[in-house]
């Protein structure tokens, strides 16, 4: 009798759980124009937010190349970046980049270079730092991240890209030093890694991958 029960009940588990996999399924083939077509108006709103659109002119959607794992960029997978041409000619990057070393963790960023090393943007998009301490570095919540714009290696001289407690140029937040000197400090490491690999980013053959980690087809 026991095993009677035992049995009936793994069986409506089983059908149960086919029926979840199966609506899962059909939800995803429903839907999954409308999220690709979300993703890429995100990544365009983006780009568009660190690189004004009317300074290139190429299909940047679909002018990529990729940077290995592991670079002075703190990522551990191979990330995309898009490149800026206005007739061929270099304009501007964005790639992301990772403060390892946050107050809760890693912070990610996205970081709009201009061709001579002047930063046009920068985003954080991922964090975990504290609520109305340290999340002072979404745009969102304070114009700080905006100081950025217009710096460079140079402006101010790389010894200066710290924030002020240490005897830098960058301001900090009150109460919560660690989180911007984390990304003051990757920023500037940001910027020497485009410097040194600026012509081979540009120069590389386009390779866009899909969030799957997918080839996108070239317009």
């Amino acid at each position: 009798m026991l095993s009677k029960v035992i049995s009936k009940n793994a069986l409506i588990l089983a059908a149960f759980a086919a029926v979840c996999v199966g609506l899962i399924a059909v939800t995803y083939f429903i839907t999954r124009d409308t999220i690709a077509g979300e993703m890429k108006a995100a990544l365009a709103r983006t780009l568009d937010d660190l690189v004004p659109a009317d300074q290139y002119n190429n299909d940047v959607h679909h002018d990529c190349t990729l940077i290995p794992a592991d670079s002075d960029l703190g990522n551990t997978n191979p990330r995309q970046v898009y490149r800026m041409f206005n007739d061929n000619v270099p304009v501007a990057l964005v790639m992301e980049t990772v403060a390892p070393n946050g107050y809760s963790g890693k912070i990610r960023m996205v970081l709009g270079v201009y061709y001579d090393g002047t930063i046009a943007g920068l985003r954080v998009t991922e964090h975990k730092e504290t609520p109305g301490l340290g999340d002072k570095v979404e745009v969102k919540k304070s114009d700080w991240i905006l100081s950025f714009e217009g710096k460079s290696l140079n402006n101010p001289q790389i010894e200066k890209w710290k924030v002020k407690k240490d005897g830098g140029a960058f301001d900090a937040f009150t109460g919560a030093t660690i989180t911007p000197r984390a990304v003051v400090g990757q920023v500037a490491k940001a910027l020497e890694y485009f410097g040194d690999n600026k012509d081979t980013l540009f120069n590389a053959p386009k390779n866009c991958v899909n969030p799957s980690g997918q080839p996108v087809e070239s317009s």
